[in-house]
């Protein structure tokens, strides 16, 4: 009974095994490096595996050559030579897995020297300094040195040393670009710091990489490379918002007052305006995703509006059930107007 249940899920193993190297549209993988320390993670990876695949061939070798050759043959009862005490042999099989494990050692120290980076600004005056702070469940970018806040979306410029300065505000979770480099834990009460670089342009998608609640799947975000002038641009844009503004256009204008009714902006701030209770939405009409995880669009703001629990379980935002289909309209129009960017500036 037990062998044909073996069999009859020999199957569906063998699809999940090849499911699990299959990459999504994401592309949130570690083995296509865009940056100098995803490049160490994903050469001293392929050094253990040619290390590890050299090891098995050559035990796999001798495995067989000895079973072959020493195999019992018909009306041969003599006890085989025995080598113990073989000083040769016995130096070999020693020496061989030191001098392995020394060719793994190395380049692991030294690149753990190199990437390791201090939670103190002061040492890394020259560098862009993003400190991060990990909640249930997204994530907060603070510009100390440029005045404000992002949410959700971090952008960096192409080439350059960024520290990130990483705090978490409730539980333990863990930052991760896969593309870019390693993971490093978020611990309240604790500052841990880690660099990152991006060798081009481009979007690279990041994962909370620690349980951390219900939700822990679904917290995600997007780093951004820019260019280095286009980077000074946005944080230009970034830095001449101070508050939240009445639009011009008149639905737009009315969405602004039903988002001042609801208090929304004692969650959300927007330039230096409001709190860090939940994301900034300085730049919200820019963004690619609603929580990290739902395309940006009407549809999916206004369902997020009036359940975010359904979606997001877990996260502390408010549900509009309630809300009058005008006053969505409206106040989709005005989250329309949150942009730093031209509509038609790609990634």
């Amino acid at each position: 009974m037990l062998r044909k249940n073996v069999w009859r899920f020999l199957p569906l193993s063998l699809i999940m095994l090849f499911l699990t190297g299959c990459m999504g549209e994401e592309n949130l993988t570690a083995l296509d490096p865009k940056g100098p320390a995803a490049q160490w993670i994903f050469d001293n990876m392929m050094l253990s595996l040619y290390v590890m695949a050299f090891v098995s061939i050559v035990v796999f070798v001798i495995y067989f050559i000895i079973l072959a050759k020493f195999r019992r043959k018909e009306g041969d009862n003599e006890l085989p030579r025995q080598v113990h005490g073989n000083t040769a042999m016995e130096i070999t099989w020693t020496v061989i897995p030191i001098l392995l494990l020394i060719i793994l050692f190395v380049p692991t120290i030294v690149g753990t020297f190199k990437f390791h980076v201090n939670a103190d600004p002061s040492q890394y005056e020259d560098n862009l300094y993003i400190n991060v702070t990990g909640h249930q469940y997204w994530w907060q970018f603070d510009y100390e040195e440029e005045g404000f806040t992002a949410g959700q979306e971090v952008y960096i410029p192409v080439g350059q040393e960024v520290i990130f300065e990483l705090n978490a505000e409730d539980v333990i979770h863990s930052f991760w670009v896969p593309a870019l480099g390693g993971k490093q834990d978020t611990v309240p009460g604790i500052q841990n710091a880690m660099y990152l670089e991006a060798d081009e342009p481009g979007v690279y998608f990041g994962k909370c990489a620690e349980l951390c609640g219900p939700s822990h799947a679904l917290m995600e975000f997007k780093l951004i490379a820019l260019e280095q002038d286009d980077y000074d641009a946005w944080v230009e844009e970034m830095q001449s918002i101070e508050e939240a503004e009445q639009p011009d256009e008149a639905l737009a204008s009315d969405g602004y007052e039903v988002f001042e009714e609801q208090s929304c902006i004692g969650c959300h701030a927007i330039g230096g305006q409001g709190t860090a209770a939940g994301p900034s939405l300085t730049n919200f009409a820019d963004r690619q995703m609603i929580a990290g995880v739902l395309e940006n669009n009407d549809e999916n703001l206004e369902a997020w509006i009036r359940d975010p629990q359904s979606l997001k379980q877990g996260n502390k935002m408010q549900a509009y059930p309630d809300m009058s289909d005008e006053d969505m309209e409206a106040l989709i129009a005005y989250l329309r107007t949150l942009e730093v960017r031209g509509a038609d500036q790609d990634y």
